[in-house]
């Protein structure tokens, strides 16, 4: 995902609907492609969230210029920058959650 325009710090970028699969549920749905597109949910985050919309488009980066946030009330993830984004500037999120979290990942980071 490319910024179509210049997007400030702190803006809103996309509100994502999921698709909510409760915890044991997660031992079928981890042996699908659709696992690549899931989110942790819940109050403890052991249910799953599947995310429709844009959201599942961002690339994951160790420096994002975007975080997410879950918004259980509506049944979405809310994306928002947490720098200035230029024009053509590749939309990323740490998929770990915290923007600065570097844990490993379930796939080698290039």
């Amino acid at each position: 995902m490319y910024a179509l325009r210049d997007i400030k710090k702190g803006e809103l970028i996309e509100i994502s609907p999921v698709i909510i699969s409760p915890k044991n549920e997660w031992k079928y749905l981890k042996k699908t492609v659709m696992s690549n597109y899931c989110f942790h949910w819940g109050e403890t985050g052991d249910d799953t969230a599947i995310v429709l919309g844009y959201g599942s488009l961002f690339n994951h980066s160790y420096s994002p210029n975007c975080i997410y946030y879950s918004n259980e009330k509506n049944s979405t993830i809310e994306f928002y920058s947490i720098v200035d984004i230029k024009k053509n500037e590749e939309i990323t999120i740490n998929y770990n959650g915290e923007p600065e979290d570097q844990s490993p990942l379930w796939f080698n980071v290039i």
